[in-house]
């Protein structure tokens, strides 16, 4: 970050595309230390709070009002920090509560290229740290003859084209923000009158059967942000999900994220709704999906009783309103769950510096 000129502080800053989301990346020696001052410094970025973020290089939606944060870690067998940052679009308001594993995707790349991992001659593995919710993930990036390539013909649904796959293993997802993986004790219960699954491996999720709220559960995500008395009735839900899960009032918080679940259509193993959580994802997230998955092979949930067991157990394909997304999990002695996977894209989309209003960095 620069002495301010002309009004600005310039901040170098990579615009990438990391999964289905898309946002900055910056290198946390490049932005205030103090967390107030380096949050205006986002809201600025992003050009919020405005509908169309039309002042920043924010996109209008929650997908695209996303950031990621790079460290290099002193942590014995990590190599990289990644701090991801929600920048609300209508409020001037930043949440680090959750983890975004489709902006990880972009982590293991950034950090390569911005020299904090050596590159190996073939795949380069990147072990990261979510401070966010204290997991650690290993990504494998394609680094044929020493250097990040992007093109390929991995496909992902929610992305046109293809490009160079990169693969995220979650090693530790449990609990990523409350006291376990059915952080309120019970693998089902009710909150005013309809069946919930509270549950957390790599976000906290309010899973409910579409059909309980009076839909069929494969709506286009227009339709379901289109219908009000919905969304007034997940965020009552929501709230008191929050209450039980141990996050408190999480009127102001995007967690805990929910998944609307109804059974499969395209031979999938579950269909998903994912709201934001006041809009429905135009895919769906990674560490949603994850969640998804782990509780669609666990009995006594909500989505268990809605997901096909045909095929491994292993294996769980998500139907999302761009496709599916597809998840391995391993599983340990005791039966519970010890790795997720899943395959995702980045590509670098420009770099060089941010201009940011000197402004923002008075309180």
């Amino acid at each position: 970050m620069t002495a301010p000129t002309r009004g600005f502080v310039k901040i170098p800053c990579v615009l990438m595309r990391g999964g289905t989301s898309r946002g900055p990346y910056f290198l946390e020696s490049d932005l205030p230390v103090d967390a107030a001052a380096r949050d205006r410094v986002l809201i600025a970025a992003m050009g919020s709070p405005h509908s169309l973020q039309v002042d920043g290089i924010g996109g209008g939606h929650a997908l695209t009002s996303k950031v990621a944060i790079v460290s290099r870690s002193e942590r014995p067998g990590v190599d990289v920090e990644y701090l991801f940052a929600q920048v609300s679009v209508d409020r001037a308001f930043v949440d680090t509560s959750p983890n975004c594993g489709n902006m990880l995707s972009g982590v293991g790349p950034f950090a390569i290229e911005s020299g904090l991992v050596p590159a190996a001659s073939a795949e380069t593995t990147v072990r990261i740290f979510n401070r966010n919710t204290s997991g650690l993930i290993e990504a494998i990036v394609q680094t044929p003859g020493g250097a990040v390539v992007y093109d390929g013909t991995t496909a992902i649904d929610g992305v046109s084209g293809t490009a160079a796959p990169i693969k995220l293993a979650f090693l530790d997802a449990v609990g990523s923000k409350t006291r376990g993986l059915f952080p309120s004790g019970e693998t089902s219960e009710i909150i005013d009158g309809v069946r919930v699954t509270l549950a957390d491996y790599a976000m906290p999720m309010m899973l409910v059967a579409a059909a309980d709220l009076g839909i069929a559960g494969d709506e286009t995500p227009d339709v379901l942000d289109a219908n009000a008395a919905l969304l007034a009735r997940i965020q009552a839900l929501r709230l008191e999900a929050g209450r039980r899960m141990g996050l408190g009032d999480t009127s102001k918080l995007v967690i805990p994220k929910v998944g609307l679940l109804s059974a499969p259509r395209r031979g999938g193993t579950i269909t998903s709704r994912y709201f934001v959580p006041d809009r429905c994802h135009k895919s769906h997230a990674v560490t949603g999906g994850l969640c998804v998955a782990v509780a669609a092979r666990t009995p006594g949930t909500v989505a268990y009783d809605l997901a096909s067991r045909d095929g491994s157990r292993n294996a769980v394909a998500i139907e999302h309103p761009s496709g599916r997304i597809d998840i391995d999990l391993t599983f340990g002695p005791d039966g519970t769950v010890t790795r997720a996977g899943v395959i995702r894209t980045a590509r670098r989309i420009f770099e060089g510096n941010l201009l940011v209003p000197a402004s923002a960095l008075a309180a």
